[in-house]
């Protein structure tokens, strides 16, 4: 995917897919209030993923930062997440320091294939195969969540857990078509592993956003 016109064409903006007020689904703030902010464009194409929408963005999406902003002010929250996408191929130093002007705690979501730009409270590495984290990312995180996939993807996870700060969050998550399969194996593993910790997917199971 090629986005080197769009900084150039839009200056103190970023794409956006959607914004929305929710509870975090899942990992260590899930049942959170907190509130959405999903940025379009990825170039990790994971085949599994729930949201091929937002892997293109286009011209129409890109919103000023205090336009993005504006809207997260509407809601009573403290916790704002960025998602995508792949929201770090993107510089969100700009955004990041007006949401903590607000007084908001900032959140990222991010495979890990790119540097971070920004300042984050809390930040969730979730490897992917297709195009692999980096290390300098991987170091950074406060969470770890693998989602797993295929049988081979325990050892995947443990590569990068041998790589992460010490006070990293752990966790397992099983991919959702496979969940009757892997969650079984899941619960197996943890318990003979216990620095792991299982993610699971409310929102699903609630039908929430």
């Amino acid at each position: 995917m090629d986005l080197s016109n769009f900084p150039i064409e839009y200056p103190n903006s970023l794409p956006i897919m959607e914004q929305f007020y929710t509870l975090q689904g899942e990992g260590r703030y899930a049942g959170h209030a907190a509130y959405f902010i999903r940025l379009a464009g990825c170039d990790v194409g994971c085949v599994w993923c729930d949201v091929k929408d937002s892997w293109i963005a286009s011209p129409e999406q890109w919103t000023s930062i205090e336009d993005i902003v504006q809207k997260v002010l509407e809601y009573p929250i403290g916790i704002v997440v960025i998602t995508g996408g792949e929201p770090t191929m993107y510089d969100l130093s700009a955004l990041t320091a007006l949401l903590k002007m607000h007084g908001f705690r900032v959140h990222l979501e991010t495979s890990g294939a790119y540097s971070i730009q920004g300042n984050f409270d809390w930040i969730t590495v979730s490897p992917k195969k297709f195009k692999a984290p980096i290390d300098e990312v991987v170091q950074l995180a406060d969470e770890l969540k693998v989602v797993v996939f295929h049988s081979s993807d325990f050892l995947w996870a443990e590569k990068f857990a041998k790589i992460v700060q010490s006070s990293c969050v752990l966790l397992l998550q099983s991919e959702w078509s496979k969940k009757n399969k892997f969650y079984p194996e899941l619960i197996d593993y943890i318990k003979k592993f216990p620095q792991w910790s299982l993610s699971v997917q409310t929102h699903k199971y609630l039908d929430i956003p």
